[in-house]
C-alpha cells in the first residue's frame, strides 16, 4: 500500500495559521491507479482567518451581490423555501452563467442562517463572497440555500434505493435552480457543501451522485461508528472504484475544530476515505461547533471552488 501525506504551507498559510497551531493537509492513499491527477495539479488550500478576525465578513465598500427568498414545491406538493445569492454583476451581465454551490445549514436552523448577519447565529455567506469576488479570490458563483431539515439524515441510503434528500435534491432542487438562474448546468460547476446536519447531504447525496456534484465540502461532519460501518458497506462500490479520483473535482474537504462535538467522527470519516486512496483535504482549526468555524471554512474553500469557471 502506498501511503503519502503532504502537508501544505505557504508563508501566508504559517503567519496566520502556526501560531494557533493548525495546518491544512492533503492526504493521498492507495495505489498508483488512484492517483490519475498529479499533486502538482491540486489547489492549495488558503489559510484560514485567526479565530477573532471579523474582516472577512465585513460590510466593505465592495460591489455586493443580493439574497434572494424563494419557495418551491417539493414532490409531495409541499412548499418549501430557499435563500439564493446572486453575485455582484448578475443583473448587469445578462450573457454570463455562474457556476452553483448548493450550501446546506445544520440541525435546528433553516435555509435563512447562512446569510444572516448575526456574529452568534449567521454564516454571512453573502458578504464573505462579496469580498473575496472583489479581491479576485473567489470566482462569480451562485449559492442556493434550501431548507434541507427535513432531508438529512445521518443514516447512508442503501444501494439502489434513492433517499428523499437526493430526490429532491436531483428532481426538485436542481431543475427549479437551473430554470430559474442562468447557471453553468453541469457537474463540474456544481459544488455541495453543509455543515454539520448538512454534512450528511454532502456524504450521502454527493458521494452517491458524483455525475452531478464534482465538489464536496463537509464541515463539522461524520457518521457515529455504527452508521460509519454502513456507510461503508453501502457505499463500497462507490469508494472502491479505482477511477474514484478522477470523478472528484478536487479532494472531499473534511474540517472541525479542536474541541467540535463532531471532531472525532470527522475524522472517523475522512479516515474511511483516506484508506479507499480517496484524495482528501483535512483543516482543523481553533474552535468547537460554532458558526466562528463555519464562516472561516467557507472562506477558505470558496476560493478554490470551479477552478475552470
Amino acid at each position: 500500500m502506498l501511503t503519502k501525506k503532504i502537508v501544505l504551507f505557504s508563508l501566508m498559510a504559517c503567519s496566520v495559521t502556526c501560531p494557533q497551531g493548525r495546518a491544512a493537509e492533503l492526504n493521498i492513499g492507495g495505489t498508483p491507479d488512484k492517483m490519475a491527477m498529479p499533486p502538482s495539479s491540486l489547489p492549495i488550500l488558503p489559510a484560514l482567518p485567526a479565530a477573532e478576525d471579523t474582516s472577512f465578513f465585513a460590510n466593505t465598500d465592495v460591489p455586493h451581490g443580493k439574497v434572494e427568498q424563494l419557495t418551491y414545491r417539493t414532490l409531495d406538493g409541499k412548499q418549501k423555501r430557499m435563500h439564493v445569492y446572486l453575485p455582484p454583476g448578475y443583473d448587469t451581465s445578462p450573457e454570463r452563467r455562474y457556476p452553483v454551490l448548493y450550501l446546506n445549514h445544520g440541525g435546528g436552523e433553516d435555509d435563512a442562517h447562512w446569510t444572516a448577519n448575526n456574529i452568534r447565529s449567521g454564516g454571512f455567506a453573502n458578504l464573505i463572497l462579496d469580498n473575496l469576488i472583489a479581491t479576485g479570490k473567489a470566482k462569480p458563483m451562485i449559492i442556493v440555500m434550501p431548507n434541507s431539515r427535513d432531508l438529512a439524515s445521518g443514516d447512508s441510503p442503501k444501494p439502489g434505493i434513492e433517499d428523499a434528500c437526493s430526490s429532491e435534491y436531483l428532481k426538485v432542487i436542481i431543475p427549479f435552480v437551473d430554470g430559474r438562474y442562468r447557471t453553468k448546468s453541469t457537474r463540474d460547476n456544481r459544488a455541495l457543501a453543509g455543515l454539520s446536519m448538512g454534512g450528511f447531504v454532502v456524504l450521502n447525496t454527493g458521494v452517491n451522485h458524483l455525475d452531478t456534484f464534482g465538489e464536496l465540502f463537509v464541515f463539522s461532519s461524520g457518521y457515529w461508528p455504527d452508521r460509519l460501518r454502513s456507510f461503508q458497506e453501502n457505499m463500497k462500490g462507490i469508494l472502491s472504484d479505482p477511477k474514484i479520483n478522477d470523478k472528484f473535482r478536487m479532494p472531499i474537504y473534511f474540517a472541525a475544530g479542536e474541541t467540535d462535538i463532531a471532531f472525532t467522527n470527522s475524522q472517523k470519516t475522512l479516515a474511511v476515505f483516506n484508506g479507499y486512496g480517496i484524495r482528501t483535504f483535512s483543516t482543523l482549526s481553533s474552535g468547537g461547533h460554532e458558526w466562528m468555524n463555519w464562516r472561516r471554512y467557507l472562506y477558505q474553500t470558496a476560493q478554490i471552488m470551479f477552478p475552470d469557471s
